[in-house]
């Protein structure tokens, strides 16, 4: 008997450590499909600047070359160069001898987002078609632990993301492609955006543009407060795609500013002030062993496993650039996730999760609800 209260005299003197010290409470997480770490770290590649992927080659060296890679990625990402690096944390110069990638084989799209939000490489998900995902995802569960109720929002350009979350079994809310938000409760300024989409050029098909994905994303954060948001953009990759590097170091510079302009917000408006962690990640790699190769990404593809992250937020150390020689993993994103929230999801999921990244938190105390 006089064991087991000394055991929960010690278990109580332990649970205000995690109040005292950890103060995360929300989280968000951006996106950037296909974003290279080559550029991210090394700004304007020389090779595809000059070369007949650039067509307005002047223009673009005015903008974005420098005769350092230091240099060149400030001009290119001001927001990650100035803000995450002085008081965050990047993951994946190679130059550094720091890795991140992807653990899945396929290394595209649905498989990458399938790594990072269920928190391992699933074999049976090799498709980007709307398949239903059959995998507890990380906001799934967050969806369902107290206070977090419908507290968790997804605004994604791919429409294939209501498959990729399961939204008739997950519940979650989830905007993607061109479809409506819907609800009576909006406000005015949501309700345009959401008829303004429907007039926005549908140059990408069914995937939404970046630019009202982040304005209906950025609206409902202010108006409904969620305590998770994921907005995903993808017109880095299909910019990419299209072979077209003048517009995919356009895009990038855009949500960079999307980036900052949201940060700025999150830490004027006292629901999230020191209370937030943004994450900001791809899906994939590209290729880089020749002029061409950065168009493409798959398992057929040189280095389209290499990857990135970056963290910035009230309970992470700001190091900067992470130069230790570690390799990181994109299934270790999902526990990170749900760690930095004080929830245990590697316990809960139900499949294999990998091991949160230990660095991104000062401490660790208080985990495993």
């Amino acid at each position: 008997m006089k064991k087991l209260t000394l055991l929960l005299l010690f278990a109580v003197s332990l649970q205000p450590t995690f109040a005292q010290d950890h103060k995360t409470q929300n989280v968000i997480i951006v996106t950037l499909d296909g974003f290279r770490w080559q550029e991210l770290y090394r700004g304007a590649d020389s090779a595809l600047l000059n070369s007949k992927y650039t067509g307005s080659q002047n223009e673009m060296k005015k903008k974005y070359w420098a005769e350092t890679p230091e240099d060149r990625r400030k001009l290119l990402l001001p927001f990650f160069w100035s803000t995450i690096a002085s008081q965050g944390q990047l993951y994946g110069d190679r130059d550094m001898g720091n890795y991140d990638q992807v653990a899945n084989k396929y290394k595209f799209s649905y498989p990458g987002y399938n790594e990072i939000f269920t928190g391992f490489p699933d074999d049976r998900m090799n498709t980007n078609n709307p398949v239903l995902n059959p995998n507890t995802n990380v906001l799934e569960y967050l969806n369902k632990q107290k206070g977090f109720e419908n507290r968790v929002a997804v605004f994604s350009s791919w429409e294939v993301f209501p498959a990729i979350f399961n939204v008739q079994r997950s519940g979650i809310m989830v905007n993607a492609g061109y479809a409506g938000f819907n609800d009576a409760k909006a406000d005015a300024q949501l309700k345009l955006l959401n008829g303004i989409q429907n007039q926005a050029p549908h140059y990408l098909g069914d995937t939404r543009i970046d630019f009202v994905t982040y304005e209906l994303g950025k609206e409902y954060l202010k108006e409904y407060k969620p305590r998770v948001l994921y907005l995903a953009f993808d017109e880095t990759d299909d910019m990419a795609h299209e072979g077209n590097y003048k517009m995919y170091l356009e895009q990038a510079h855009m949500e960079d500013s999307y980036l900052q302009e949201l940060w700025q917000y999150l830490q004027s408006d006292t629901f999230y002030k020191d209370k937030t962690t943004l994450i900001v990640t791809c899906d994939h790699g590209r290729g880089d062993t020749s002029i061409d190769a950065w168009r493409s990404h798959g398992s057929m593809i040189k280095n389209s496993e290499q990857t990135w992250f970056a963290v910035i937020g009230p309970d992470t150390p700001d190091s900067g650039v992470i130069r230790t020689p570690t390799t990181t993993y994109h299934k270790q994103l999902a526990q990170s996730v749900a760690e930095l929230l004080g929830f245990d999801f590697k316990k809960n999921a139900g499949h294999k999760v990998g091991d949160a990244v230990s660095t991104i938190m000062k401490s660790n105390s208080g985990l495993g609800k």
